[in-house]
């Protein structure tokens, strides 16, 4: 009687299996289907009523290369990391601070420290 209990367990699972996998798909083409529709139809709008053309490019004149921007974002995450492991070690070994805590907790708050401040030197790369 287990047995069979645990067989009809096991399809009940693989069943929302199969329909989650969809749900996620559906929903990112979603997202991305609306998106570029919209904007579409904003600028089929703007065109309409007779506006420049050159309003859909004014962002891309002014801002640095994508690869300046990444390779300065994974840097500071890397040094971020890398700090962060320091940080939690001399926690640890030092003040007593359980490993389980410290290594997750610095590693995090300085991997968001180092790109919150990439994003604030993205920001002074885009100005120059």
């Amino acid at each position: 009687m287990n047995t069979l209990k645990l067989i009809n367990l096991k399809r009940t699972l693989m069943g929302s299996e199969l329909i989650i996998i969809p749900i996620i798909f559906g929903a990112i083409f979603g997202v991305f289907y609306l998106y570029f529709s919209t904007r579409n139809k904003e600028r089929l709008a703007l065109i309409e009523k007779g506006a420049d053309a050159s309003i859909f490019m004014k962002g891309k004149t002014h801002t640095a290369p994508i690869w300046k921007v990444l390779i300065l974002n994974l840097a500071l995450v890397l040094i971020g990391i890398g700090v962060g492991i320091f940080i939690a070690s001399i926690m640890h070994y030092n003040l007593g601070v359980d490993d389980d805590v410290a290594y997750p907790g610095t590693i995090f708050l300085m991997s968001g420290i180092g790109l919150f401040v990439g994003f604030t030197m993205t920001k002074n790369l885009d100005k120059e």
